[in-house]
């Protein structure tokens, strides 16, 4: 796996920056959230039908047992021991229910097979209560299962697209209870930043008291920000904090490099820059091959019980590249990926790299390996 860092997409990234700063920073709602207004997540384990032979076998001991039981409430008994079916599967499903969400409200589901199923493909979730974390039951899940794939397997081949044990149901739920919402509490909104920067509460609570006219907004800590209900406003509090949510703000991030080595990504943030360090890039390549003889007794040999035989025969051969001091400074992101392009390294020596310029003190920034 190769990859290489471009400094036109480092340029892009800076020229987003500096367009969002020039229109006067990005919106308070999309850098935090008012407290009281957040989803919750609902699950429930439920049975799918209508599978075309591909749902759970007799060692899935749960699947027999739920469908017992399943006829037991329509009057007919059945010993789970008893059942054999292929067309059922157990599936755990969940879903997410947003805030303000009112009965009647539909939401999607995630159907996910519990046993040893094949495949969901053309499955039927039955009627699925869906339970939040204190146990009561918010909404109910029922419909046709679309895994956007397929699975199909003949003579010990085998073609998949996509994992046809987990499914979805757009608008599958329906919701049946309200979770309450406490937008205001103590005459004050607290409003709760995505990623906690004290710069950036600072920033928010002054936009926020310049929009106002008057001091109601304050940072008591790095993630949260409390705004005071202005007397005459509380008869009117979404239309108060739609206003506070339409505040723009310049966010302060921190200096941040992020590297993922399984898909060769390079993330690095427009505040970080490198002192200037010099490094010596090289590599040894180690190559080990082999090649199979055949040895065969001379003809007209006399019968003493000779035969042929396949000899291998190992080679190993190395290879080492030359290396080169390669000083590597930036103010910027743009100069910071030019030089790492010159060194011409791998996803494994970039992390090998930056990780020795961070111990070297030279990077001004946080290396973070996911």
């Amino acid at each position: 796996m190769k990859f290489r860092i471009t400094a036109s997409i480092a340029a892009t990234l800076a020229a987003c920056s500096l367009a969002a700063a020039a229109a006067g920073g990005v919106r308070v709602k999309d850098i935090a959230r008012v407290e009281g207004a957040r989803s919750n997540q609902l699950m429930g384990y439920g049975l799918v039908f209508g599978l075309a032979g591909t749902g759970d076998s007799k060692q899935t001991i749960f699947t027999p047992q739920a469908i017992a039981n399943m006829l037991q409430e329509f009057g007919i008994n059945v010993p789970g021991a008893l059942i054999r079916v292929k067309n059922a599967a157990a599936v755990m499903v969940s879903a997410e229910l947003p805030a303000f969400a009112k009965p009647g409200d539909r939401i999607d589901v995630t159907v996910s097979s519990m046993g040893d199923a094949g495949s969901l493909q053309g499955g039927t979730l039955l009627q699925t209560p869906l339970q939040a974390a204190d146990r009561r039951v918010y909404a109910v899940a029922q419909g046709p299962i679309s895994i956007g794939g397929f699975s199909a397997a003949a003579g010990g081949t085998q073609v998949q697209k996509n994992h046809p044990t987990v499914g979805r149901i757009p608008g599958g739920a329906l919701v049946e209870a309200t979770v309450p919402a406490t937008l205001e509490r103590g005459g004050a909104v607290n409003v709760s930043l995505s990623q906690a920067d004290f710069a950036t509460a600072s920033r928010i609570a002054s936009a926020i008291n310049d929009r106002l006219g008057q001091s109601a907004a304050s940072a008591p800590d790095a993630g949260t920000v409390l705004v005071h209900i202005p007397q005459g406003r509380e008869a009117n509090l979404v239309d108060f904090i739609a206003q506070i949510e339409q505040v723009r703000v310049q966010p302060d991030v921190v200096a941040k490099v992020i590297i993922n080595e399984r898909t060769g990504t390079v993330i690095i943030g427009g505040n970080v820059t490198i002192s200037p360090v010099a490094v010596a890039h090289g590599g040894l390549t180690v190559e080990i091959t082999q090649e199979l003889t055949v040895s065969q007794p001379p003809p007209l040999a006399p019968k003493t019980g000779a035969t042929t035989v396949v000899v291998p025969q190992n080679e190993v051969a190395a290879q080492e590249k030359e290396g080169a001091l390669t000083p590597v400074k930036g103010r910027t992101v743009a100069e910071l990926v030019q030089s790492l392009n010159a060194i011409k390294v791998a996803p494994r020596d970039v992390i090998a790299i930056l990780q020795a310029i961070k111990q070297a003190g030279a990077l001004q920034a946080e290396l973070e390996i996911i």
